[in-house]
């Protein structure tokens, strides 16, 4: 069975910040705002930060990647971002990866995520 919709949660050390950055800097609009929790809605999907507490761990390490439909489209992603002061962590500009048929850039996120905006080539 298809499902509407998928939503996946992380969780986050700083409700408000998390809003400032995703909401804020990053244009996502929130879809809910539920008590320490917050969902944005990303188009086909929702990505959803909870503050479960100081000795809820991280999920280091991952890569939250968001698809947009043209090379144009990361680029000018690209181009917004490094004017934009409160961006974290920008990495190099737009670049085709050898091993994979993705076009893509990458960010810093709070809490130590890695947001990728990309265009696959498949």
């Amino acid at each position: 069975m298809k499902p509407e919709s998928i939503v996946t949660f992380y969780p986050c050390k700083n409700i408000d910040e998390t809003r400032e950055y995703y909401n804020g800097v990053l244009g996502l609009p929130i879809y809910k705002d539920i008590k320490d929790c917050l969902w944005f809605d990303c188009g086909e999907g929702y990505l959803a930060f909870c503050y479960y507490g100081p000795e809820r761990p991280m999920a280091s390490g991952q890569c939250i990647s968001f698809n947009l439909p043209s090379r144009a489209h990361v680029d000018k992603v690209y181009k917004a971002l490094k004017d934009d002061s409160r961006v974290i962590g920008l990495g190099q500009p737009p670049m085709s990866h050898p091993a994979f048929p993705v076009y893509s850039v990458f960010l810093s996120a709070p809490h130590g995520y890695t947001l990728e905006y990309q265009k696959t080539d498949i």
